[in-house]
């Protein structure tokens, strides 16, 4: 029992900075005082004050200068840029969430004009069912649902999955260097030399194709440019099923740049063989439930009896637990005290992982967008019809079809996703563009 407030006190630590200062910003005002009536509600109703709700919720009946300098100095006391925060699962209370313009300016460090401009691009930018998510310093800011669920809806999430697969990679090169895993890979080595089920090799020079390549899209594995399919049997993905164009490599490896969702298919493979467990375990073990995503999905493909059923790359995720993923890269690849995903693999994402130079073979786009699995936007040529003006160069992002997408930018602690479920083109670069124009 606490010998002024009584047994009633069931403040969590730290409450006293907040709740003092307000009962002395009181003092000498009278009863009038609208912080003395704040604090005095508080008291009487000893509400927990571990996440200072109650205090932002009676801040709401203050109105212009008073209101502004309670919420700043909420903010003072809690700390904008919260780098130990990290969200608890969705099943446990999920992101914090910031919805009213005060606490967005003061906390979020967003101009709420600019959101709610935003919002209305978002919903007018095309007309499919999405959920969107906007994060700033480990707040939601923004978030825009139409159909899909930001915290359920798991549909395919097209290209997304290709940031995702390079970093499980990652994180298996990591655990094979401390001798966690039945065999041992860098990016540098053979892809090939963990792909078993593609022997016979259909072109040799396949068994030149390092890891990286599979990632950056250097490995000439059937670039979408060819107009094959992107999904099949294994045999046909893997070149043994008599087609062309996955059988025969479309360029050396190294030598030029075409992008390609069967070399993710393959680093997919790769992930099984090195680890010992199929891609998609291993995903939700290593990065899934570490983080707290709780809602996912995964493709397989079909095999024949020697080859048998794998999954791919390919997988579903929810908006908000996409951003786990973003927001751990932000961190550093840390979540709390863990290091979930290797540094080396967050540092090395922040440039072009390739030195080609000639234009990716398919949209045209300038080669050095792309990195491990992420690409740089802020790189993109306005030739290409992909403009990356206003984007911070450290941002990394990667875009699915259907306007579906994952971002984070360090220098702004931004965290931004779209997910979609559908497939076609949208302005990827101005949704990423306008959320960091309306950072303060």
């Amino acid at each position: 029992m606490h010998p002024f407030f009584g047994d009633r006190c069931r403040f969590g630590r730290g409450a006293w900075l907040i709740v003092l200062p307000c009962v002395w910003l009181g003092v000498g005002a009278g009863q009038t005082s609208p912080l003395a009536r704040i604090s005095h509600q508080l008291l009487k109703n000893a509400e927990p004050m571990s996440s200072k709700g109650a205090l932002m919720r009676a801040s709401q009946s203050l109105t212009g200068e008073t209101r502004r300098k309670q919420v700043e100095f909420l903010c003072s006391v809690d700390g904008v840029n919260d780098s130990a925060y990290y969200p608890p699962p969705e099943s446990a209370g999920g992101w914090r969430v910031l919805d009213q313009p005060d606490a967005i300016r003061a906390r979020g460090g967003m101009n709420p004009d600019e959101l709610e401009a935003l919002g209305a691009w978002l919903r007018a930018s095309d007309n499919r069912s999405f959920a969107a998510v906007v994060i700033r310093h480990g707040h939601i800011v923004l978030e825009v649902e139409r159909g899909n669920s930001s915290k359920t809806d798991a549909r395919r999430v097209a290209s997304v999955s290709k940031a995702v697969c390079a970093t499980v990679l990652a994180i298996a090169s990591e655990r094979s260097r401390h001798g966690l895993t039945p065999r041992r890979m860098s990016f540098e080595d053979r892809a090939f030399d963990f792909i078993p089920w593609a022997s016979p090799l259909s072109d040799a020079r396949k068994s030149a194709i390092t890891v990286r390549q599979l990632f950056n899209h250097t490995s000439g594995i059937c670039p979408e440019a060819t107009g094959a399919p992107n999904d099949g049997t294994w045999e046909y993905v893997l070149g043994l099923s008599g087609d062309a164009r996955t059988a025969r490599l479309a360029f050396d490896p190294g030598t030029a740049c075409g992008y390609s969702t069967h070399a993710l298919h393959h680093a997919a493979l790769v992930c099984e063989t090195v680890t010992g467990t199929p891609y998609d375990q291993f995903a939700i073990d290593a990065l899934f439930r570490p983080l707290g995503i709780e809602h996912w999905w995964f493709q397989f493909a079909e095999g024949g009896e020697r080859i048998g059923r794998h999954p791919t790359h390919g997988l579903g995720m929810p908006a908000r637990d996409l951003a786990r993923i973003a927001y751990c890269m932000l961190r550093g690849g840390k979540w709390g005290e863990k290091q979930i995903i290797p540094a080396w693999f967050v540092q090395q994402t922040g440039a072009p992982t390739h030195q080609v130079k000639s234009p990716e073979l398919r949209w045209k786009l300038n080669p050095q967008v792309f990195s491990h699995g992420w690409e740089l936007p802020a790189r993109h040529d306005p030739a290409t019809g992909r403009n990356g003006d206003g984007i911070p160069a450290d941002a990394r992002c990667k875009p699915g079809s259907g306007g579906q997408f994952i971002a984070f930018v360090p220098s702004l602690d931004l965290v931004v996703t779209r997910q979609t479920g559908s497939s076609g083109d949208w302005a990827y670069e101005e949704y990423l563009r306008r959320a960091c124009a309306a950072c303060r």
